[in-house]
């Protein structure tokens, strides 16, 4: 009892600070008894070593200085500040994992700090390197660096079309000896590759067989005065069957109605194609492989080469009155329609406007198809609409110089998603035809909704 009264009087003399101290010591070693119970070891260890820090600043506060040496104050607050950064750089123990952490996303680890250019010291005579800026590139710089990306394999440019004219070829000489009677024209190839208008690979070409008709015999009747109320589809109707009967045109029979049937004349050529041709001896002189597709309403060929592989489609084409109508019937129980093409002219158009102010609408036209053929919702948007608006848009617009090509590509894409909300593209040719008749609903609003995301930001089509 007298040690207890003793040390509570010199706890006294120190003015009640060793009360404090010896209270604040009490509760740091209930802590540190507990501290593995309740923290963990990890915690525990944390506790010890800011425990020791704070220890040492009031331990250093209350022991008496020597007041003569100014070098011990110094030491004290270097020492103190050192106990204060031993507590900041403590790793603080990690987070026990809950349950319903489990589910959330880990982070990508941490990129390792770059060392601070303020506090590293360069060598003397070093030269000082500036940090480049970043350069954000504008919309016409992604345009001409994203065209360079579209250009057709050299080995396909001079491939394809020389393997579709050698079966272009075989083909003529089978359809001579099959049909003598038939005044079919000379076959030709036709198609965006011989344009220079193909983007990203010549994987399809076109087979156009002529079919030769006698105008005294034939003429033509549009869409628009049919049952089908369409301008875009032709009916050619056989003449004088009173004067001419049947079997004065080699056409006659093909004829259904009075008129010469579509459909009629592709059967026939499906079935030569499907049953009569030996394409695989033909492929080995060629040194490829060639199979019709038989389930498909098109004359389609599948061609398969050691470097390419290749479709080729095979039209029926009439020409008559200045007009280009392909065997393409609309699905359906009308078999007698042509379908009219518009593109020959549409590429003789825009290179003719292009030749007048060396502007760059075939290049505008090759990035729009570009990006209909990398986006599946937009590939029925590829071709003929988008170059039905670049000729509309050429009408107002004369600016169609290279540097003026982004503005040029955004109107394009604004012209585009106003089309489809009304649903109506006029034809450049014919403002009675409206291109998107032949689209349904739901894909003229998806499409507009790619679109329509696309103007605020167009490089997303990229």
């Amino acid at each position: 009892m007298a040690a207890f009264w003793q040390q509570r009087g010199r706890r006294q003399e120190n003015g009640g600070l060793g009360g404090v101290i010896d209270g604040l010591g009490s509760v740091f070693d209930v802590l540190l008894a507990n501290a593995r119970l309740v923290l963990g070891v990890s915690g525990a260890a944390v506790l010890a070593i800011a425990t020791l820090a704070v220890k040492r600043l009031i331990d250093r506060a209350t022991s008496p200085r020597d007041e003569g040496d100014p070098k011990a104050e110094q030491k004290s607050l270097e020492e103190s500040w050192q106990d204060l950064a031993l507590i900041k750089t403590t790793p603080k123990p990690p987070k026990k994992q809950r349950r319903e952490d489990l589910s959330e996303p880990l982070l990508s680890p941490a990129q390792p700090l770059l060392p601070d250019p303020r506090g590293s010291s360069a060598p003397l005579g070093a030269p000082q390197v500036k940090p480049s800026p970043l350069h954000c590139l504008t919309l016409q710089e992604k345009l001409l660096s994203h065209s360079s990306q579209l250009a057709v394999p050299e080995i396909q440019v001079s491939l394809v079309p020389q393997l579709a004219r050698s079966i272009c070829t075989q083909l003529q000489n089978f359809l001579r000896s099959k049909y003598p009677e038939l005044p079919f024209g000379r076959l030709f190839l036709s198609g965006a590759l011989l344009d220079g208008l193909e983007v990203l690979a010549a994987d399809h070409i076109h087979l156009m067989l002529p079919v030769l008709l006698d105008a005294g015999l034939w003429s033509l009747i549009s869409g628009e005065d049919t049952v089908v109320r369409n301008p875009q589809y032709w009916m050619i109707k056989r003449l004088d069957l009173g004067y001419f009967p049947r079997g004065c045109s080699p056409w006659d029979r093909f004829i259904v109605g009075r008129y010469l049937s579509s459909s009629v004349l592709n059967e026939t050529l499906h079935k030569l194609l499907v049953a009569s041709i030996n394409w695989p001896a033909i492929g080995g002189l060629l040194g490829c492989a060639i199979h019709p597709v038989v389930a498909s309403r098109e004359l389609k060929l599948e061609v398969k080469h050691d470097q390419v592989e290749l479709n080729i489609t095979l039209f029926p084409v009439v020409e008559m009155e200045d007009k280009v109508l392909l065997a393409v019937p609309p699905e359906g129980l009308v078999e007698n329609l042509w379908l009219e093409s518009f593109y020959r002219a549409e590429v003789s158009r825009v290179k003719e406007l292009d030749a007048g102010d060396s502007g760059a609408r075939q290049l505008c036209l090759r990035l729009l198809k570009g990006v209909c053929r990398s986006h599946p919702s937009l590939h029925k948007l590829g071709g003929s609409p988008v170059t039905h608006v670049i000729l509309h848009l050429s009408d107002t617009a004369s600016d169609w110089a290279e540097e003026s090509l982004a503005d040029r590509f955004q109107q394009v894409l604004e012209e585009l998603v106003a089309s489809l909300e009304k649903g109506v593209l006029p034809s450049y040719f014919n403002p009675k035809i409206n291109l998107f008749s032949g689209l349904l609903e739901e894909e003229i609003d998806e499409m507009g909704f790619v679109l329509y995301r696309a103007i605020s930001e167009p490089e997303v089509l990229l």
